[in-house]
């Protein structure tokens, strides 16, 4: 692995296992700190990163002409002064409802910016072969930072108090910054071609690029229906099991760390399933089914079967989406041309955002209609049916010429 993906990781890893740390935090907050209900969790895991995403329009055609790294930079300081709030105003007794959702809204505008210019530097630096075995790692990290850190964050919580990993999250973003600090070398800032002022055609650059193409087209319609159905049910999945049936924090946590073991086996699978089935049949094969576990989640009750139930159903989610993310990831930049790379994800990122957030919000209001579990059930049921709405993953397009960004960074 070149040093610069290295170094890359490594800044991952730090804000990734403090996330892992952080997993499910201000839900938490507002459960146990605010007495918030199942429609104010809702809206809290909704309106934030739908303020967020609409935040960062404008966010993607800005990275592309930046340089990467420091970009990065200022994303994560961003977050760690953001996050840092909210133990402060906990610390002097102000915390709030608007607080919270303020701080998400900019966590997660900040999050979209930070993830188009590592994926734009990523593709840069890489080699041919190395962007499948890096988005593999990254996956893996990922997984692994939420199977180590709900169950230590929980600990934590019981121990040290509501805020304790929000500050451990904070902290991470901080870490993360110096270590992208230190990849070093000089890297070019990119040209841009009808001057220095943002046209406002360039706003969509990055849909027209997804839509225009058949692959990622239908990649990314299926990604807005699967993602924003699974993420609906978190909010109330989270009210289900700490208030109505009882779970401690630590079983919460634990009910979401220990799947995520399955995160680790499929991101190690990744490249060896590809070299045997192709990354096309991957695609079409896990993108309807990793998301049909969902509907398991109906049968959820009280005690260790009800534990043993929800570590099972997402068992079987993250095992699937962690074979099939890094798969994607590396498809849709090997179909990207360099100079559409920022833009495309911070697209991908923003439909995604505000599909979790439109689902979410929906999620909250059936709830209300059906209780927690018919809601649970109605994302169940759509998940299956709506890869079927999907035209089939067309061949893959020749992708594009090798990327002359590359000769933008010098060691």
């Amino acid at each position: 692995m070149k040093r610069e993906i290295g170094r890359l990781w490594a800044s991952y890893a730090i804000s990734a296992y403090g996330s892992g740390l952080g997993f499910g935090a201000f839900p938490l907050i507002a459960v146990l700190v605010l007495h918030a209900g199942a429609d104010q969790v809702a809206v809290l895991s909704a309106v934030g990163p739908a303020v967020g995403a609409l935040i960062a329009v404008p966010l993607g055609p800005w990275v592309e002409f930046r340089r990467k790294r420091p970009v990065m930079i200022g994303m994560d300081l961003a977050r760690f002064a953001a996050m840092m709030t909210v133990p402060v105003a906990y610390a002097i007794g102000r915390l709030t409802f608007v607080q919270l959702l303020v701080v998400s809204a900019v966590i997660a505008a900040a999050k979209i910016a930070f993830n188009a210019a590592s994926g734009a530097y990523l593709k840069a630096v890489a080699g041919p072969g190395e962007l499948l075995a890096a988005n593999a790692r990254f996956e893996s990290t990922l997984w692994s930072s939420i199977a180590v850190g709900p169950p230590l964050g929980g600990a934590a919580i019981g121990f040290f108090g509501p805020v304790t990993t929000v500050i451990a999250d904070a902290a991470s973003y901080l870490l993360s910054a110096l270590g992208i600090v230190s990849i070093g070398g000089r890297e070019e800032r990119p040209r841009r071609a009808g001057g220095p002022a943002l046209r406002p055609a360039e706003l969509l650059d990055g849909w027209r690029h997804i839509f225009g193409h058949p692959g990622l087209r239908t990649l990314y319609l299926n990604n807005l229906l699967v993602s924003g159905l699974i993420m609906a049910t978190e909010p109330l999945l989270a009210v289900l099991l700490l208030r109505r049936l009882g779970f401690p924090p630590w079983q919460y946590g634990l009910a979401f760390a220990a799947p995520c073991l399955g995160g680790l086996i499929g991101s190690r699978l990744a490249r060896r399933v590809v070299a045997r089935f192709g990354a096309i049949r991957v695609l079409r094969t896990l993108g309807p089914l990793r998301g049909a576990w969902l509907i398991g989640l109906v049968l959820v009750r009280p005690g260790l079967i009800g534990l043993a139930t929800v570590i099972a159903v997402e068992l079987a989610i993250i095992t699937s989406m962690s074979l099939y993310t890094p798969v994607l990831a590396t498809y849709r930049l090997e179909q990207t041309p360099p100079e559409r790379v920022a833009r495309t994800l911070s697209a991908w990122s923003i439909g995604s955002g505000l599909a979790v957030a439109a689902c979410t919000a929906l999620g909250g209001l059936l709830a209300g209609v059906t209780g927690l579990r018919g809601a649970i059930a109605v994302a169940g049921v759509l998940i299956v049916l709506a890869p079927m709405l999907l035209p089939s993953l067309p061949a893959p397009q020749p992708g594009p010429a090798p990327p002359a960004a590359r000769a933008q960074i010098r060691g």
